[in-house]
């Protein structure tokens, strides 16, 4: 079964896609952040150094993605590739109005 992807969500994902790190930290609101195994990075400039140093500047890449929660939070379960971390990983979006409040990376 197909779930909905939100659009603050799929604005990351394409960004993602694209290796574009100004619409990947544009997809969080203001004070959002990620939550990478238990680090947490706030707001955008810390958004930025994160995604420079372990995600868009690594080349990932995401295959086989599939929604395992929909809703808000919404999880999804996809196969990172890159320069990176390799592997299956979940990643659990909470949203607010137009924009990511958080993003959160587990096993």
């Amino acid at each position: 079964m197909s779930h909905e992807i939100p659009a603050p969500v799929q604005r990351a994902l394409d960004a993602i896609d694209a290796l574009d790190n100004d619409a990947f930290v544009a997809a969080f609101a203001p004070d959002g952040y990620v939550d990478d195994w238990g680090r947490e990075f706030r707001g955008p400039d810390q958004i930025r150094r994160w995604s420079t140093n372990e995600l868009i500047g690594k080349q990932a890449t995401f295959t086989n993605t599939e929604v395992t929660t929909p809703g808000n939070p919404l999880t999804i379960l996809t196969q990172v590739g890159g320069n990176g971390f390799n592997g299956p990983s979940h990643f659990t979006f909470e949203i607010t109005g137009d924009s990511l409040a958080s993003m959160t990376i587990t096993a």
